[in-house]
């Protein structure tokens, strides 16, 4: 029977911090405002003759690099159904509810991804890290991201699942 190892990573250094606005309808929005998001980890995996599931540290250096591509900057959803994303010289023209935003370029992300919440970051997130830890023997893999202290969604992927799908 195969032993499976369960890790856990929930490190201070796997955060970002990011600006956003979350979209309620086609007609209701937060105000721009930003988090201090944080970034943690499952990762289960067969136990290696070795003694150990998983590398720590390449799982750790993989949550980093995510995080890095996220940290300081303006975060669009580009799969809303209640906004338009022009790109118009260095900007970014959001239109929504009659209204129009403008964005540097340079200072945002425009993600794959419906609206702006932790449930969304967490899904991209995971699919990211599931793209760098391709090949590799998981067991199941789950990327928890939180806006604050108590307030955190995760996404989660499980090897069974993907084989029935």
């Amino acid at each position: 029977m195969e032993r499976l190892a369960t890790l856990y990573i929930d490190k201070e250094s796997h955060k970002f911090s990011a600006a956003h606005y979350t979209i309620f309808s086609a007609t209701e929005r937060e105000r721009l405002h930003g988090h201090n998001y944080s970034v943690s980890a499952m990762i289960a995996a067969p136990m290696g003759d070795n003694g150990f599931a998983a590398d720590y540290n390449v799982y750790k250096q993989r949550l980093k690099y995510l995080c890095d591509e996220l940290d300081e900057y303006m975060i669009l959803p580009a799969n809303s159904p209640y906004q338009q994303v022009f790109e118009d010289d260095g900007y970014y023209r959001v239109e929504f509810n009659g209204e129009q935003m403008h964005f540097l370029r340079s200072d945002t992300l425009l993600l794959p991804i419906r609206n702006a919440t932790v449930e969304e970051f967490s899904q991209y997130l995971l699919t990211r890290l599931l793209q760098r830890s391709a090949g590799e023997a998981l067991a199941e893999l789950q990327l928890c991201v939180a806006s604050g202290p108590g307030q955190k969604a995760c996404a989660r992927w499980t090897a069974m699942e993907e084989a029935i799908a």
